[in-house]
């Protein structure tokens, strides 16, 4: 069941350029029109991989929430095996990640929570919460980042970062890539994709005229915000039309919309 899921998300993701069909980036392929990462620079950002084949696969991001819970896509976890994921695993102080630079903390999951009213075909309540068999050891390199109130509203300029695809359908580089977006309004991304396909439950990043956007492999990973003074959680990525397309942003899973739901199960 793993195994197809996996092969039907990877065949939506590297969909022709000219498609408009909504894919998840969940995949193989890094943040588009980004720049490298330095070590520590983001503490809060995980690799996400699956190590059941002998090889650590990564597939997915996702973010430090604190020393025993992680904050993933919905769509990341979808068939796998919620109460036994023992061949899951999340790297924290990651940076190139095709060496070994001393920092990485590696966890297997003990337990995968997935949002009960996530729907893989509207894309709706795309969050899951991940588990650690053994906390995170925090330092200048692993740290938590902080969620927002319930129901704040994002602002502003922020970072979306991880290991996905330079460019849609292309190559990845081994290093940490980041790339700075605005938050784009509801009635913006409902304009561009459809008054029905952006819920309440979604955030929209991207500039206009495209070329800076998360793209396939980013899946799960952070949107941080930082227009309340400090640095937060305020998206979890998603999906959208292809990557870094004109006149489509990327949409992301809203965090504040869900800070109760976190806070309820994270425990």
């Amino acid at each position: 069941m793993r195994s197809l899921v996996l092969c039907l998300l990877l065949a939506g993701a590297l969909a022709t350029p000219a498609s408009r069909k909504p894919t998840f980036r969940r995949g193989l392929n890094k943040i588009v029109g980004g720049t490298d990462v330095t070590p520590g620079e983001l503490p809060y950002q995980l690799s996400f991989q699956d190590n059941s084949w002998g090889t650590e696969f990564h597939f997915c991001g996702a973010s430090i929430y604190n020393e025993n819970w992680a904050i993933c896509a919905g769509h990341c976890v979808q068939g796998e095996d919620f109460d036994n994921p023992s061949y899951l695993q999340v790297v924290a102080g990651e940076n190139n990640i095709h060496i070994d630079e001393g920092n990485e903390q590696k966890v297997t999951l003990s337990k995968i929570i997935q949002h009960e009213g996530y729907n893989g075909f509207t894309i709706s309540n795309d969050i899951s919460l991940l588990k650690l068999s053994q906390p995170l050891t925090f330092n200048d390199f692993v740290s938590a980042i902080d969620i927002p109130a319930q129901g704040h509203a994002a602002s502003g300029e922020c970072i979306v970062s991880g290991w996905g695809a330079v460019s849609e359908g292309g190559s990845s580089p081994s290093v940490l890539q980041k790339v700075s977006v605005p938050i784009v309004s509801d009635d913006e991304c409902r304009d561009a994709y459809g008054q029905n396909d952006i819920e309440d439950s979604m955030i929209c990043a991207g500039v206009p005229e495209g070329g800076k956007d998360s793209c396939q492999g980013d899946s799960g990973g952070p949107l941080a915000c930082s227009d309340t003074g400090s640095t937060y959680l305020a998206g979890i990525v998603s999906w959208g039309y292809g990557c870094a397309r004109p006149g489509y942003p990327g949409v992301y899973a809203e965090v504040a919309y869900h800070v109760d739901w976190i806070k309820a199960n994270a425990v």
